[in-house]
């Protein structure tokens, strides 16, 4: 399964209303240690599709919801059960270090 674009107005309904966890990637396109992680990520979407649902936010197109957040730097991850954030994780790391840290907190 593809990566899902969030939005702020989407923010509420794709990821705290969500029943099965969402991973959120905070990212921009200036970016480049999101582009290095950006293929690894659609790949852990395809893999975990049934655990887990990995969504992407710009934060330069939606600047609301990273900023409530207080989210300074990115790549900022954050893994979402039942509306909370229960795990974090802030720069890039290679695929196979993404998916442990990923699975470990599922």
């Amino acid at each position: 399964m593809p990566t899902k674009a969030v939005t702020d107005a989407s923010y509420k309904a794709d990821v705290l209303d969500s029943e099965k966890p969402v991973l959120v990637d905070f990212w921009a396109d200036w970016c480049g240690p999101c582009k290095m992680i950006a293929p690894a990520l659609e790949e852990i979407s395809d893999e975990l599709a049934d655990r887990v649902t990995i969504a992407k936010m710009d934060i330069m197109d939606n600047p609301d919801t990273p900023g409530s957040l207080g989210v300074q730097g990115i790549p900022y991850l954050a893994l979402y059960k039942g509306g909370e954030i229960v795990a974090d994780v802030k720069g890039a790391m290679p695929k196979s270090q993404l998916k442990q840290w990923l699975e470990g907190a599922l």
